[in-house]
This record gives structure tokens, sequence and C-alpha cells, in this order.
């Protein structure tokens, strides 16, 4: 039912591989979502007609705006044995979107981990989080896609055990979070689930656990700090991250207007594509008030969201760089 005004405004064949596609077809799948960029590419030189044909059109034209003009493809990482003693074991949730268009993000948090001595294990053949589906009021098949990966970490649970299930994406983390309570009405799935959840962490949260040495090359950069939404207001998490990067050496200067969204929300950035634009440019204009170096977030879609924008605004690369648990 909700998907038949979308007909009134463009044609099927626009509408079935662009718009639902990219959204919530195929943004969970890698693999496809590598091919709907790459098909982008195609479409992007003609988004000014697109907004002539209605609402459908206005939001195929926001899909082509995000699209990443070019992704690197990137050989996967080879297993990192930790220095000395291993002092936890953590799984490290792949994520669907993420892994495309920032597969740095988890190669960095490895790197990291593996010097304090954690040692990553890979849940092989985990999914999406469920996050997208579950936004758009598909829950079917966010259930679905909850199970399986309640399934997967279950199995790891048992045969090697786990000290916590480690997200670097803040709204993935948010929606694992409350795995337990999604199936606390499955009776097959409701203590798994549970399990689940309680161990589910961003990975600021365990990092703060553990006793950090101190940085061996301090960085001397003003850093601003972008709370998504999925991390102050879903988790709950807001002062961890800024004592992280002060702890490391950066200067952290707060945004104002923080606890405001910068306009992604999931899928909203595409389904109301003025809105977003305009809590964007909000975004922007507090970013760039603090004259910062680095920029600084927990979520890749704020990062996309906002690094296009930034760049055509700004001269030097230094006052758009962009830190996400890299280098």
């Amino acid at each position: 039912m909700g998907e038949k005004p979308y007909r009134k405004d463009f044609s099927k064949a626009v509408r079935g591989p662009f718009v639902q596609g990219s959204t919530w077809r195929h943004s969970p799948y890698p693999n496809r979502f590598r091919l709907a960029v790459a098909a982008s590419r195609l479409a992007s030189p003609f988004d000014f007609l697109y907004p002539r044909f209605g609402r459908t059109g206005r939001r195929l034209a926001a899909i082509l705006r995000l699209a990443p003009k070019n992704i690197v493809s990137r050989p996967v990482l080879p297993p990192i044995s930790p220095a000395g003693a291993v002092k936890a074991r953590v799984a490290l949730l792949g994520g669907c979107v993420q892994q495309v268009l920032r597969p740095g993000i988890n190669e960095a948090a490895i790197r990291l981990l593996a010097r304090l001595g954690v040692e990553v294990v890979p849940a092989k053949g985990e999914g999406c989080c469920g996050a997208l589906l579950h936004h758009l009021g598909k829950d079917a098949g966010a259930l679905a896609q909850v199970r399986h990966n309640v399934d997967l970490w279950s199995a790891e649970i048992e045969r090697h055990g786990l000290d916590a299930i480690l997200i670097t994406a803040s709204g993935c983390g948010t929606m694992i979070k409350d795995y337990g309570f999604l199936l606390r009405n499955d009776p097959a799935y409701a203590a798994k689930a549970a399990r689940v959840s309680a161990l589910a962490k961003d990975v600021t949260e365990f990092l703060g656990a553990l006793d950090l040495p101190e940085p061996l090359n301090p960085q001397d950069a003003t850093l601003a700090y972008h709370s998504a939404c999925s991390m102050q207001h879903g988790q709950q998490i807001d002062a961890l991250p800024k004592q992280l990067l002060t702890q490391a050496g950066f200067k952290v200067r707060d945004i104002p207007e923080g606890h405001l969204c910068c306009g992604s929300a999931g899928t909203y950035n595409i389904l109301e594509p003025e809105i977003a634009l305009r809590l964007r440019d909000r975004k922007i204009a507090n970013i760039l008030a603090t004259a910062s170096d680095l920029i600084a977030t927990g979520n890749i879609g704020c990062m996309a969201r906002s690094r296009a924008e930034l760049r055509s605004r700004c001269s030097t690369r230094s006052n758009f760089s962009t830190l996400h648990m890299e280098g």
C-alpha cells in the first residue's frame, strides 16, 4: 500500500531499479550496492532532469547526489595477530554500506585492536544489521536479517566465546543493541538475541574500557566532533568519543547545535530530500563555524552526507578532511 503513490509520478522502469533498489533492495547487500553505485555514474549527467518528474524524480536526484564518484576496490584484509598475549576476543560487524564506501574504517579498527592485544574474529556470512528495512517498516525482512546474525554470532559464542561484538557505525550499533527487545517474544530467539545485545558495543565503548597507551605520534590538529543521532540519542554515548580523541592528542571542539541531525537519518535523505538538504546545510554551517582542521564522526551516513558539500565550500583539504577510525 505504501508504494502506490510512487507509481503516479514516474515510470516503473526508473522507479524500480533506482528508487526502490538503491534504498532498501541494494544497500543491505554489498555486491548489489556496489553495482548500483557504478550504474549511478550513467544516470548522473541527467540529474537536473529528474526533479521534473515529481516526488520520485526528486528522490532519484537525491540518490545520485549522494553517490560517490569512485569506489576503490580493496583486497580483503588478512587476519592480523594480536600483539603479545591475547587480552580479549571480539567479533567486528563488517557492515553493508560501510564496507563498500569506506572499508578503511574497519581495517583501521582491526589494526588498532591488534596493537592492543585484541583478537578480531570475522563472522563469515553475516548480513545487514536490519536497520534499513526496520526503519522503513518492513519488519518481516528486518527480523529475518536479525535472526540470521543472531544465529551466526551465537554459534561463534558457543564455539570459542566472545568478549564483545564491536560496531564502528553507530546506526548499526543502535540496531544490534535492540536485538533482544525486537525478538523478546520469540521463544526460539529471545535468550540468544538478548545475549547478542548484551555483548554489542560501539568500538569507542570497548576502547574506553582498555588501558590505552600514550599516543606515539600525538596529533597537533583541531578537530570538530559531530555526534551522530544514533550515537548520542540512540546509544546515549556522547562524551566518551571526545575523551578518546583528546587522549590521542587532538584539540576537540563541539559543533554548535550538535544535537541536531545532519540530514542523513538512514534513508531519510532520499525519501525526504528537501528537508534533508536544509538540515545538511545547517549542519555544514555549524561545522565550518568551528574553523577546525578535521571532522570526526561515528556514522558512515553522516560522513557521506556532508563530505562532498564540504569539499565544494572549502578551499583547502585541511578544512574538510574527515576522521573516522582511520590512520
